[in-house]
């Protein structure tokens, strides 16, 4: 399983956006990473900079959003869609797709379930759970559960 640290994390997202700048050729997963950079231009002016924040921390008690989380979330999500797992997930998407009309909207949403998802699993000091992530987009999506 590859777990980069903060700082590898980071420096990916730097290098990929460089590469991009400089006219480089890419990797299929620099792509990928890419495409979510280019949905984000608020980032583009911090990627341009990893001397002034490669060591910033981002509290999420002060409202501040980690955008390396952010972005590597994306990727989580790129990445989920593409193998439809946890099963499902293409189906959940599809249907929020219909109803936000942006692909974008569409995988914030998700996104931001697979960030619950993973916040749950630190707090609790266990491994993500499958079932609580899908509840989480059933009911973004409009389907109603037994246990909603």
């Amino acid at each position: 399983m590859f777990a980069p640290s903060r700082d590898e994390a980071r420096r990916f997202f730097f290098g990929t956006w460089g590469k991009y700048r400089r006219g480089e050729a890419l990797t299929d997963l620099e792509t990928v990473a890419l495409q979510a950079i280019s949905l984000h231009p608020e980032y583009h002016a911090l990627l341009d900079r990893p001397e002034q924040h490669l060591e910033r921390d981002y509290a999420p008690e002060s409202g501040q959003v980690n955008p390396f989380l952010h972005l590597s979330l994306h990727l989580a999500v790129e990445e989920q869609l593409a193998i439809d797992q946890p099963r499902g997930i293409r189906g959940h998407y599809q249907r929020l797709l219909a109803r936000t009309g942006s692909e974008h909207d569409a995988k914030h949403v998700v996104l931001e379930c697979l960030g619950e998802t993973m916040w749950q699993a630190q707090r609790s000091g266990t491994p993500p759970d499958e079932k609580l992530y899908l509840d989480c987009l059933d009911r973004q999506s409009g389907i109603k559960t037994s246990t909603s």
